[in-house]
């Protein structure tokens, strides 16, 4: 990792970070469990999993860490805590498809606050990368876009400028390591929705599928997420994002045998060729 060149590092963490995560929906869609329970899992499984994981690395240096990263580890356990939560609640009060267009907005929340407080201004290939993935993105979901819950759909543009603002807080502080505040993020996340949670029982298949997603699609995505943005910018890490809007559907139609539509077909096929193209351009200059 040492002779490979920042942009290469931090497109390689998104890029691994969005593998794990494409098949999230899918274990949603086989877990059997209610939204919140799920929720706390999400949050407590991840925590205790990388605390462990950070403690046996870093010994009693990890509190140390954390403590030394002041009001900016401060500002993104909040900011990573309230962007779960928003998302969550986002999804129960809306379209799904409403949610999922104002996620698609993050890369370009991403770009405009990174010029507004990083004088970090994208060049022309990543706005223009932005600009396609969103229209794809709105196309995907055209037909399902409905007018739904004001508050739903104001929490889902919560959710998207809190990813935003995540990724641009660690742009700014590249020489901080804010691993044990996104930690400490998911244990916020976990204690929330403790008082919504009627049972916390895991039975049948729930008891593989919840603790793999966990693992596979939460804790390891959510490090390498906050680490990639010390390499390249925000608006590039929250890009490889919008990946999981063409894989997703892909796991679910293979394993469940949904078929997605043609607009997720074609919509996502413009994504996963404008990201690559984009990808090949920024890492050939690097």
């Amino acid at each position: 990792m040492r002779k490979l060149s920042s942009q290469k590092k931090g497109s390689l963490m998104a890029f691994v970070a969005v593998l794990f995560i494409t098949p999230d929906a899918l274990f949603i869609r086989l877990s059997s469990i209610d939204t919140w329970s799920l929720v706390f899992y999400r949050g407590i499984i991840p925590f205790t999993v990388v605390f462990i994981g950070m403690v046996i690395i870093y010994q009693s240096n990890f509190f140390k860490i954390l403590f030394s990263n002041g009001y900016k580890g401060i500002a993104y356990i909040l900011t990573f805590s309230i962007t779960n939560i928003a998302f969550v609640i986002s999804i129960q009060n809306t379209n799904v498809a409403n949610t999922l267009v104002m996620i698609a907005t993050a890369p370009m929340l991403s770009a405009i606050l990174s010029n507004i407080f990083l004088n970090e201004n994208p060049d022309k290939k990543t706005w223009i990368a932005i600009f396609i993935t969103f229209i794809s993105v709105v196309y995907i979901f055209y037909d399902s876009i409905k007018i739904g819950n004001l508050y739903g759909d104001i929490l889902g543009f919560v959710a998207a400028l809190g990813l935003a603002i995540g990724a641009v807080i660690i742009r700014s502080a590249k020489k901080l390591n804010l691993v044990p505040s996104a930690v400490i993020g998911k244990l916020f996340v976990a204690s929330f929705a403790i008082f919504f949670v009627n049972d916390y029982s895991l039975n049948d298949n729930d008891l593989i599928i919840v603790p793999l997603m966990c693992v596979m699609c939460v804790a390891i995505p959510f490090v390498l997420v906050t680490i990639a943005p010390r390499f390249i910018t925000a608006a590039e890490v929250n890009l490889f994002f919008l990946l999981e809007t063409i894989i997703g559907p892909i796991w679910v139609w293979l394993i469940i045998k949904e078929q997605p539509t043609i607009e997720t077909i074609f919509g996502g096929m413009v994504i996963i060729v404008t990201i690559a193209i984009h990808s090949f351009l920024k890492l050939a200059k690097s």
